[in-house]
């Protein structure tokens, strides 16, 4: 396979400022994509699965280029992918019949390094989930299918596969996942298909959240930390449409791209938007049915989609999340009524962010813990979640 100059130093240049700047991956990639309409549907996904298989694996890589530099890890990942090094890719490192030694000892290599993870990051791992981090751990580093959600407001599953089928896009039933469905590995053209709303992104296991809410139709929800609103459709969906959804954020930038999926989900959706501020929890004291809290975390469950996010994490930042979570648990139950259904979840594996979290409101009395779900990458394949249905001031 023949390697073009002008994608290998794209997909160096993209690394660079995700490593250096801390930057997004996602957003560099869409960026350059943007940026060069000439490259092909090829040239898009080698520099695509350079990008997140050096950003994935950078610590292995390191080990077997005996570099860190971005050209030599560049070089190693293109061994694995069967792309013999060309003579004008300059890198200092390992040459390619040291890689190949180097490679084969890997497996014999600590856990961080292996599994390409800081070490901070791997110690708070396994002191936290004891022996299921390995396996939990090496999920996390396997590529992660694109699964979506019908909309049943619009369509059914049959619907939608027949849909996506008529663009030539191959999606099967994901089971005991009655809205979704999964898409086969390497054959995703969505984003030149026009979305109508007939389908949403989203994980699998992020599709099992909602649920947990059991939302009936007539009833006020309050979708707390609502983003750019996957679950608050879904929520929709779940109460036909029959009711009022409250769908909250701080960042009003996000209610807009929530308000522009409602409409595209259907023209007269039972959702209104309410940009968070000091106010807000008096406001809305005691009049949700339902409330979901999907906090902010260190997303550390989405590290299949977004491998750069190890990158950034600092330990500071999972001591301000946890933080946060604890503040929004304290507050914002207020607007849940008494015998409410809460719901908090987070796409965390750590247990600090989750159990650990909604312990004090049932040490205090006000609410009573029914079921925890925990979405283990290990054992379904998914993103990583954790879901608490606590209810208010009622015993179970």
């Amino acid at each position: 396979m023949r390697m073009h100059r002008i994608l290998a130093h794209a997909a160096s240049d993209i690394i660079k400022t995700v490593f250096h700047e801390s930057k997004v991956l996602d957003h560099c990639l869409a960026k350059a994509f943007e940026a060069n309409p000439k490259w092909g549907k090829r040239d898009r996904s080698f520099i695509a699965e350079t990008c997140f298989e050096v950003v994935r694996w950078r610590r292995a890589l390191s080990f077997v280029a005996e570099s860190e530099e971005v050209e030599a890890l560049c070089a190693a990942q293109w061994r694995r992918m069967d792309y013999p090094l060309p003579e004008w890719w300059a890198y200092s490192g390992a040459d390619a019949d040291a890689m190949t030694s180097r490679e084969a000892e890997l497996p014999a290599q600590a856990r961080a390094i292996r599994e390409s993870i800081p070490d901070w990051l791997d110690a708070l791992g396994a002191e936290e989930l004891g022996a299921r981090w390995d396996a939990e751990l090496a999920a996390l580093n396997h590529r992660s299918r694109v699964y979506l959600r019908v909309n049943t407001l619009k369509t059914t599953r049959q619907g939608a596969i027949d849909w996506l089928a008529s663009h030539n896009i191959v999606a099967t039933e994901v089971p005991q996942l009655p809205d979704a469905l999964a898409l086969l590995p390497g054959k995703t053209l969505l984003k030149r298909l026009k979305m109508d709303g007939r389908v949403e992104i989203q994980d699998a296991g992020s599709q099992m959240i909602a649920p947990l809410l059991a939302p009936q139709a007539g009833e006020c929800i309050i979708d707390a930390c609502a983003g750019a609103g996957g679950k608050s459709l879904h929520i929709a969906a779940l109460m036909h449409n029959q009711g009022r959804i409250i769908a909250m954020d701080i960042v009003p930038r996000k209610l807009r791209e929530l308000e522009r999926r409602a409409q595209r989900a259907h023209p007269h959706l039972c959702i209104e938007t309410h940009h968070i501020d000091t106010q807000t929890t008096a406001h809305y004291q005691g009049v949700a049915d339902r409330l979901l809290i999907d906090a902010p975390c260190s997303g550390l469950g989405t590290l299949k989609r977004q491998p750069d996010l190890k990158w950034r994490l600092k330990p500071e930042t999972i001591h301000k999340v946890q933080a946060i979570q604890a503040e929004l648990l304290s507050t914002y139950t207020a607007m849940l009524k008494p015998g409410g259904r809460l719901v908090f979840a987070t796409c965390s594996i750590l247990r600090s962010e989750n159990h650990a979290n909604i312990a004090p409101l049932i040490d205090q009395g006000g609410f009573h813990l029914s079921q925890e779900c925990v979405i283990s990458p290990a054992a379904s394949g998914y993103d990583g979640f954790y879901a608490a249905v606590l209810t208010k001031g009622v015993k179970l």
